[in-house]
């Protein structure tokens, strides 16, 4: 998997059978522009990419990976909840896919994969290769808690795991306005030194930044949080941008453990 070409493969001590990569926009898949080609998201039907196209991408994504079963898809709505799978899926497509926006497994070969265009995907994994976890925050679900959940819904201690993480919208063009930033001071007053005034009523929020941050206070060593440092708006040719593109697919970032 190392050097697959739109395979980025997360940069962390992960334990030796932790596998963990986030998939890049172009060299594989089949969608249309402005989907092109590599989407794995099928929720932007509507929108106009082929649900039939995305699965056949899927399908791709799990050869070209060599995953060792099916990947753990979830229907993500921005929430606070963590789900555990002990198994692989026993069924495929959008509607076997449960309400959730993080994972964890403690079972080898049990794929776990999140969708962003944006949003902060973050993996764990325990020190000793036990279990991992994916999870997916946006500015609304860091806010919320998620990450903080997907920790509490691991049977391994904050301070004996590992995180990455992966592309999302950048602190140099990532702007928010009043809403975003009252709600990270309301939760913390220290949250206020990851955002830098633009314009009135709108700041540069630095969302891995606040990540880190709520990670630490969570129990984490600083030093075993990794990534944070690709930005997605600022790079249209190896990831998809929501807010750059507005009409935009979604990459995948994946974390299992080899059977």
């Amino acid at each position: 998997m190392a050097g697959a070409a739109p395979l980025w493969k997360a940069d962390w001590p992960a334990p030796p059978k932790v596998r963990a990569f986030t998939t890049m926009r172009h060299g594989a898949g089949g969608s249309q522009p402005p989907f092109d080609s590599f989407n794995l998201g099928n929720r932007t039907a509507a929108d106009g990419d082929d649900p039939v196209q995305v699965q056949r991408n899927r399908d791709e994504l799990q050869q070209l990976a060599k995953l060792p079963s099916a990947a753990h898809w979830l229907r993500q709505v921005h929430s606070s909840v963590a789900l555990r799978f002990d198994a692989p899926p026993q069924a495929q497509g959008q509607d076997a896919e449960p309400t959730a926006d993080a994972s964890v497994t403690s079972v080898p070969g049990v794929v776990l994969a999140i969708l962003t265009a944006d949003c902060l995907p973050v993996v764990f994994a325990a020190r000793d290769g036990s279990e991992v976890a994916a999870a997916h925050a946006g500015w609304g679900g860091l806010a919320r808690g998620m990450l903080e959940n997907t920790l509490a819904a691991m049977h391994t201690p904050a301070d004996a795991l590992v995180a990455w993480i992966g592309p999302a919208a950048g602190p140099a063009l990532y702007e928010v306005g009043v809403d975003v930033r009252e709600a990270f001071l309301a939760h913390s007053s220290t949250a206020g030194s990851h955002f830098v005034a633009t314009r009135p009523d709108h700041w540069k929020v630095d969302l891995p930044g606040l990540a880190r941050q709520r990670l630490v206070a969570a129990g984490m060593d600083p030093a075993a949080i990794h990534g944070g440092d690709l930005c997605t708006m600022a790079d249209p040719q190896r990831w998809f941008s929501h807010r750059r593109d507005r009409r935009s697919g979604r990459i995948a970032t994946l974390v299992w453990m080899e059977p």
